[in-house]
């Protein structure tokens, strides 16, 4: 015999049922459920479809691709993650899911996302920028060291040091490098050694886990580090251990042993340096001093020529010479003059009346005294004058005689 029931629901009527009881339950609004991550893929539509798994149970996960804003890295198998949504029935398959808005890593790796998006943040500030750099003065006198008073670090730091350079001196300001308060000592340890005025800084501790090195990874350590007027070197963990500070910091050291390798000068090689230095001053001083010879043998040839005892000199070898020349010129001219003047008296001697005279011809002028030149001039019974070499004759024309008729005749 078949009972029969009242009330016969439907597949869908149940789901729907049981799909309010979820809608009502406060707690499944909103909820944060942690596990591991398995069947993890990403749909072409954007959706991102996953499993969270624990050693008890595990729960089907969606994350349409409208809530992948809260997902601030790749999600892959493995990852044990915290996921932030609802739970909710899916009407269709009577299957209920976790129904996640946002995604983040458990434990370190949540370390790790606060450490990359810290590092994204400083990094647009600048503070990670090469311009802003100290150089590490090549010769410290102090050297503050901001870590803990107690361990490796400060053991290494010192033994280094002290190989060295034992006048190096070393001020240590105890801080706390991990848990809770780390981060403010190290901010008043990187404060208060600056206001001491220390050369340099070592700011750093031994290694350890994400968790044992975070003080290193807080944000107000890193803006101390990069506010510090004083050059700072980081030092913390070992080689493989970064964190913020070590990008900010003037200079990075892989480990606390290299950072004072870094800081502190070996005094074998500064007395290596002044002896060479001492060398180049040397020879530069050599140098110098022989240019200056140089310079002093021109100058003195300069002087000696511009002094006025060789300008008189000069001046006078000057005016002999000239008066060489002038006397040679002169006795050139007088000689010239003598011999035109010898040229003058022999023409004037040629055309003298006396040379006439002494040759038996004699000049005849007539009464008035007029040089009678002409034949013509001569009248009968004029007196004329014979001025002949010895004295002079008066005579009277008695009868002229032309020969010129007569050699016509």
């Amino acid at each position: 015999m078949v009972r029969e029931h009242k009330n016969v629901y439907s597949v869908g009527q149940v789901n729907t049922y049981i799909k309010n009881l979820f809608a009502q339950d406060f707690l499944l609004e909103r909820i944060a459920v942690k596990g591991e991550v398995s069947n993890c893929k990403y749909h072409t539509s954007g959706h991102l479809y996953f499993t969270l798994k624990d050693a008890t149970g595990a729960i089907a996960c969606v994350m349409f691709a409208g809530n992948r804003k809260g997902l601030a890295f790749r999600m892959k198998e493995g990852d044990n993650v915290v996921v932030s949504g609802s739970i909710q029935v899916y009407e269709r398959d009577g299957k209920y899911q976790l129904y996640a808005k946002e995604i983040t890593l458990d434990g370190a790796g949540a370390l790790y996302v606060r450490f990359e998006q810290l590092k994204q943040e400083l990094a647009e500030m600048g503070m990670f920028a090469p311009e802003y750099k100290q150089p590490i003065p090549p010769y410290i006198h102090r050297l503050g060291i901001v870590t803990a008073p107690t361990g490796a670090a400060i053991r290494d730091i010192q033994n280094i040091a002290h190989r060295r350079n034992p006048t190096v001196q070393l001020i240590l300001y105890p801080a706390l490098v991990q848990g809770e308060g780390a981060a403010a000592s190290i901010v008043n340890g990187i404060r208060a050694l600056e206001a001491i005025g220390v050369d340099a800084m070592i700011v750093g501790r031994g290694g350890g886990s994400i968790e044992d090195l975070w003080a290193f990874n807080e944000e107000i350590v890193a803006r101390a580090v990069f506010d510090c007027s004083v050059p700072i070197i980081s030092a913390v963990g070992h080689e493989t251990d970064t964190t913020i500070i070590d990008y900010v910091a003037d200079l990075r050291a892989p480990t606390p042993s290299a950072a004072a390798e870094l800081a502190v000068w070996r005094r074998e090689d500064a007395q290596d340096l002044v002896a060479r230095k001492k060398q180049q001053m040397d020879e530069r001083m050599d140098r110098i001093i022989k240019q200056a010879h140089r310079r002093a043998d021109t100058l003195a040839m300069r002087l000696k020529y511009l002094s006025p005892e060789n300008q008189l000199n000069t001046k006078r070898r000057y005016a002999l010479d000239l008066e060489d020349r002038l006397t040679f010129h002169m006795q050139r001219a007088l000689q010239a003059a003598k011999h035109r003047l010898q040229l003058l008296a022999q023409q004037m001697e040629a055309a003298s009346p006396l040379k006439k005279l002494g040759e038996g011809y004699a000049l005849v002028t007539d009464e008035g005294g007029k040089t009678v030149r002409e034949f013509a001039q001569i009248e009968t019974g004029k007196k004329l004058t014979l001025h002949m070499l010895e004295g002079d004759v008066i005579t009277r024309v008695e009868e002229k005689q032309c020969r010129k008729d007569q050699l016509q005749e």
